[in-house]
């Protein structure tokens, strides 16, 4: 499957299958007629790829979390370090978010209740 193929039949940008070949994670894509051919391992991999990157990891961090998941289980423990740590950032962010939304309900209902004593 070449890399049109593989970002149309799988909906992933074409950016991310040019990185994904640059950080050369594609120890099994063969280079036919001038243009990569990715096989099923591949698209696993790519799989991963989009489910870090929709979990907020950045470029830098999915390349590392791919290379240690290459190098098989022995690597469990940093990569599960890194999920954790992407879990408490994104724990942090959702509890400022609700301390936001928790001051723009305060707010909202200042003003509610002051047009309730005008009318």
């Amino acid at each position: 499957m070449t890399i049109d193929e593989a970002s149309k039949q799988y909906n992933i940008p074409i950016e991310v299958l040019e990185e994904y070949e640059s950080w050369g994670l594609c120890g099994e894509v063969k280079k036919v007629m001038g243009a990569w051919q990715y096989d099923g391992q591949d698209l696993e991999r790519l799989s991963m790829i989009m489910t870090l990157h929709d979990v907020g990891f950045e470029n830098g961090e999915i390349e590392e979390y791919m290379k240690l998941l290459l190098e098989g289980e022995s690597t469990g423990k940093e990569r599960l370090h890194m999920l954790n740590k992407k879990r408490g950032s994104t724990l942090d962010e959702l509890h400022l978010r609700q301390k936001q939304l928790d001051r723009l309900d305060y707010l909202r209902y200042k003003i509610q209740n002051a047009e309730k004593r005008n009318q």
